[in-house]
């Protein structure tokens, strides 16, 4: 079994901003291989959708905690479920790279990116994969980062973004499909 985490902040207020690239992953996944509608599980203080991408069953999860304190919602459905570290995927935003960027990587650091730091800290490991969609741009030296990444996308973001999406997930199905 794979747990695929999309990090984000889930109050209205937040739909649509940098920082919930990892839900939007999440969601795109959801729709591409047919997983059933989203259902909040309090016991995860997580929505939840129960699938299959490739030969794998496929948990995917956006924590209702915010940003900051993701790796509560992680941990409990890894052990609910008794997933290894290395069956996880987190999917998040990457103020350190330019938009439209995106990196898979099997392991590593949190690279400043506080929802990662806090899911490292809860499992007390770094060894699980990573996708990570960059959200730098042009405006970003003229807010506070808090600011930054809670902002809405720029129109011209807003209308590349299934592009960007697509692109990146395909690193996840790849991985999955291996």
């Amino acid at each position: 079994m794979k747990l695929i985490i999309g990090l984000g902040n889930h109050p209205p207020k937040y739909r649509d901003t940098r920082h919930n690239f990892g839900f939007m992953a999440v969601d795109y996944l959801a729709k591409q291989f047919n997983f059933p509608e989203w259902k909040f599980e309090k016991r995860y203080q997580a929505e939840t959708s129960y699938g299959q991408i490739g030969r794998h069953k496929v948990i995917l999860c956006k924590p209702h905690t915010f940003m900051n304190l993701s790796g509560q919602s992680v941990q409990a459905l890894r052990h609910f479920y008794k997933i290894d570290a290395t069956n996880i995927i987190v999917i998040s935003d990457d103020l350190d790279q330019n938009f439209g960027a995106h990196k898979f990587k099997a392991k590593g650091s949190d690279g400043g990116q506080k929802g990662l730091r806090d899911v490292i800290k809860v499992l007390g490991s770094n060894e699980f994969a990573r996708l990570k969609f960059g959200i730098n741009n042009q405006f970003r030296t003229k807010y506070d980062t808090s600011d930054f990444v809670t902002g809405k996308f720029t129109p011209e973001e807003r209308g590349s973004l299934p592009t960007i999406l697509k692109e990146g997930c395909k690193k996840v199905t790849r991985e999955l499909e291996s």
